[in-house]
């Protein structure tokens, strides 16, 4: 027998307890029918009668009074066990997993800080992957992405907020190369990115507009590209909320509409009511409402 004869198994006991098909039918919100099928078929897989038919109901035999005690005692493990899961999911308690563009540590590291100052159990997982999480293979619990609106089905996606790029370069780079503008980008230097083709609506712009002969730095991380700005590579993006007084970026050109990039909350249909979930959702909202986005 295996954990796939369950349904038969739990008739069965359903039977032996109440003593009665249509009792046990009742208590599983099933048909009467489909209580002596799985009767029916239990025996034939154990070679055994399980059960005296008589007026008054069933009889369990002495093999039934033996999977009467097994299944009872599974069944009381069934129980134990959804009250534990169902605990778990009121506590504000063990992993939780994020994941996140790697562009978004600075604000976000801190945040999680200060929530596990506050939730001291709940242990955090912050991934940084190449390729999207499958939130419904349990892969990650909250997911931040940018780009266009997710539109995989069972995710319950929130608008986060707005991400504005300033297309920057170093003030040693400018002082050897001189100002930007839409006449001589032929003659600057750019950071661009490695992929074959990238989605951010800012990368797009440089695909289009800038010359693939003076892309002379490539990377797919935006923390790598703030950094070859700041080494006096050339000029690239970064995100408004990224550029302190104390990194001497000049902006080279008005940022324009087309170069922001929609981020949103991500969370699995199946998850996104828990508490653990709900509690980190509103903290980072909250929290997010401080971030210099402007």
């Amino acid at each position: 027998m295996s954990f796939d004869h369950w349904d038969e198994i739990r008739t069965a006991y359903q039977v032996a307890r109440l003593g009665t098909v249509s009792g046990a039918a009742n208590a599983l919100g099933v048909h009467h029918a489909t209580v002596i099928r799985h009767i029916d078929a239990l025996e034939g897989k154990l070679g055994a009668k399980l059960f005296q038919r008589h007026a008054r109901g069933y009889t369990a035999t002495e093999a039934g009074q033996d999977l009467l005690a097994v299944a009872s005692s599974t069944d009381d493990q069934f129980t134990q066990l959804a009250g534990r899961i169902k605990g778990r999911g009121d506590e504000v308690t063990g992993e939780l997993i994020v994941t996140s563009l790697e562009s978004l540590s600075p604000l976000l590291i801190p945040v999680i800080s200060r929530f596990q100052i506050e939730h001291s159990e709940v242990k955090v997982r912050l991934l940084s992957a190449n390729r999207l999480l499958r939130l419904e293979y349990g892969e990650a619990h909250v997911a931040v992405r940018a780009g266009k609106l997710p539109e995989e089905p069972d995710n319950v996606v929130q608008p986060f907020f707005t991400q504005a790029l300033q297309l920057v370069a170093h003030q040693d780079y400018v002082d050897r190369h001189g100002a930007l503008t839409e006449a001589n980008i032929a003659s600057h230097r750019f950071i661009g990115s490695a992929a074959d083709n990238p989605r951010a609506p800012f990368l797009r712009w440089l695909v289009d507009f800038v010359p693939d002969e003076t892309i002379v730095f490539r990377t797919t991380e935006m923390r790598e590209a703030k950094d070859a700005i700041q080494a006096g590579i050339g000029i690239g993006f970064v995100a408004s909320w990224d550029r302190y007084e104390g990194d001497n970026l000049v902006e080279m050109l008005p940022s324009l509409e087309e170069w922001t990039a929609k981020i949103w909350l991500v969370t699995h249909v199946d998850l996104h009511r828990t508490a653990k979930v709900q509690t980190f959702l509103r903290f980072l909202k909250s929290e997010a409402k401080d971030w210099p986005l402007a």
